[in-house]
């Protein structure tokens, strides 16, 4: 970009979203937002080279406080359910936003553009306004980063405003406390305040896709991971955090397309939102996950991570920030990446669950009627020490593997799966990267070389040629052998000593499952609702 462009590129004005402000840097690199950091003292450089930063008050996402404003665009079509999507008044929204701008107006701001999409039909021109240099970081190394020539003329459909320092009143701002990140699709508007968290920024995007894509694009969007292998067959990996979606799909064997949000077109392509991955970096080791590890280098942004005492050392197995100690990087950072990030129809969805009971077999298949209950439940596990006041093992549902990112009802979403499952003929595993032996606490972790193993063989079509079981409580398919596993690791029950104790538990978690699916019951059909585990064996 000569000198001339360089300066139309970065100069902007911000009048169109009530922004009154003369100090704005936009789109500036890496190294820029790094370096401001460094000399404003809110990030210091790892050993590996990578930033690390603290986000405050909030290490996670506050599902409470997430909302969608009520127009006459989301009235009839957001499922309102009353926990999940949480209207928020149109009105006060316009007053909040105007507060918002205001109070930005007073600050040094940081611009980021970029897309959403790698599908050129079905990209969205995203713009990113923060207080924070390594926000504007972070949507650098997560979205789709425009060329020289498209930042020119670059004209942004929606806008984030993101103001971590800015608090609501909540009596006043309609808010249930000081933080919030409140949709609005009638103006294209995200808008957050209260919390640094970067996870909002990036969910906050998703969310509007979700609705975006498939209510005006005949697009399913997937709150999941992909890969391909040498052969130009795509796998997917839906699962909810901690069930090892970013790690499972990142393999030296296949190229990775994208580590967690994805949508499949009506012309048979998967493509990914993003332009990065973040990944959780808890217990993080060059052994367990190596291309992740690799990928933490200079340019990429570390989260509520410690150092070693007297160090700029990692400690990754140091959690008295938070659990959720987190990493963003450019997908190039990943070797072995697909370019452009699209794929063709997959042959082989994954639905992954960390499965704290140590009920669930380490790999089953689907009939089309159990992936369609199973992807409505969005089954995982919270194990002690996840949130306060857990203390063992609680069940986890999450509609269609993201609940909190997706505006309408998941029966829409699971038809939209139905449909293309049935279409394609793809094989449908449930796999279980949780514990066998025994629940937390008294089992152990299902190894991660035999989970692997299993995914692969399922990829490689070996599961085809071999005899498979049925499982006496939740009905699934499970193969009685895989090459390099044990055969006694692949029915759960075989791995329990006391056999009774097994049935128990599995009947006390197949109880959670119908507890659950009686939200969605009325919008299932008879062969969904013969896809439910029978707890009264």
């Amino acid at each position: 970009m000569n000198a001339k462009n360089d300066i139309i590129a970065k100069s902007i004005s911000l009048s169109e979203y009530g922004i009154n402000n003369s100090s704005i840097k936009r789109n500036l690199s890496a190294n820029e937002l790094i370096q401001i950091c460094i000399d404003k003292n809110i990030g210091k450089i790892a050993d590996n080279g990578a930033l690390a930063v603290n986000t405050g008050e909030f290490t996670g996402r506050s599902p409470k406080d997430r909302f969608i404003v009520k127009d006459d665009i989301t009235k009839d079509l957001v499922w309102w359910d009353g926990n999940i999507n949480l209207p928020f008044d149109e009105t006060k929204f316009d007053k909040l936003y105007d507060k918002v701008t205001t109070y930005l107006s007073t600050k040094e701001l940081y611009v980021r553009d970029a897309f959403a999409g790698a599908d050129n039909t079905n990209k969205l021109a995203l713009r990113v306004i923060t207080e924070l240099p390594w926000v504007s970081l972070f949507a650098y190394n997560m979205f789709l980063r425009p060329t020289e020539k498209e930042l020119i003329n670059f004209d942004a459909e929606w806008v984030v405003l993101q103001a971590p320092s800015f608090m609501a009143v909540a009596d006043q701002d309609g808010t249930r406390q000081h933080n919030f990140s409140i949709l609005s699709f009638k103006r294209k508007v995200i808008l957050i305040g209260g919390s640094g968290y970067t996870g909002e920024v990036k969910k906050g995007i998703f969310s509007a896709l979700n609705f975006i894509l498939p209510v005006f694009k005949n697009v399913f969007p997937m709150h999941c991971s992909s890969n391909i292998g040498k052969n130009g067959e795509t796998a997917i990996f839906f699962g909810l955090s901690g069930t090892g979606k970013t790690t499972l799909s990142a393999d030296v064997h296949r190229k990775l397309i994208g580590d967690d949000e994805h949508g499949w077109t009506a012309t048979n392509e998967i493509f990914n939102f993003e332009g990065g991955c973040y990944a959780k970096v808890i217990d993080l080791s060059a052994k367990n996950e190596p291309e992740i590890y690799a990928a933490i280098k200079k340019g990429a942004l570390l989260e509520n991570v410690i150092f070693k005492q007297g160090t700029n050392e990692v400690d990754y197995k140091d959690v008295s920030i938070t659990q959720n100690t987190r990493v963003s990087y450019p997908i190039d950072h990943i070797e072995n990446i697909q370019v452009p990030s699209i794929g063709k129809n997959p042959k082989n969805i994954f639905f992954l669950t960390a499965d704290a009971f140590g009920v669930l077999p380490p790999i089953s298949k689907l009939t089309p009627g159990q992936a369609a209950y199973h992807f409505i439940s969005g089954y995982t596990a919270k194990v002690a020490g996840t949130e306060a006041g857990v203390t063992k093992p609680i069940p986890s549902f999450s509609a269609c593997f993201g609940a909190p990112f997706m505006p309408l009802h998941p029966a829409k979403y699971a038809m939209m799966l139905s449909k293309k499952i049935a279409k394609h003929k793809v094989n449908v595993w449930l796999v279980n990267t949780g514990w066998t032996g025994g629940p937390y606490g008294v089992g152990n972790r299902i190894k991660l070389k035999y989970t692997r193993a299993m995914i692969n063989a399922a990829l490689d079509g070996k599961l085809d040629h071999v005899s498979f079981v049925e499982h006496s409580i939740f009905k699934l398919a499970m193969p009685t052998s895989c090459e390099n596993v044990p055969t006694e690791v692949l029915n759960p029950k075989n791995t329990w000593a006391d056999k009774k104790a097994y049935d128990k538990k599995a009947r006390h978690l197949a109880k959670f499952f119908h507890e659950n699916f009686k939200t969605f019951e009325a919008g299932a059909n008879k062969e969904i609702l013969e896809g439910a585990p029978d707890y009264k064996k």
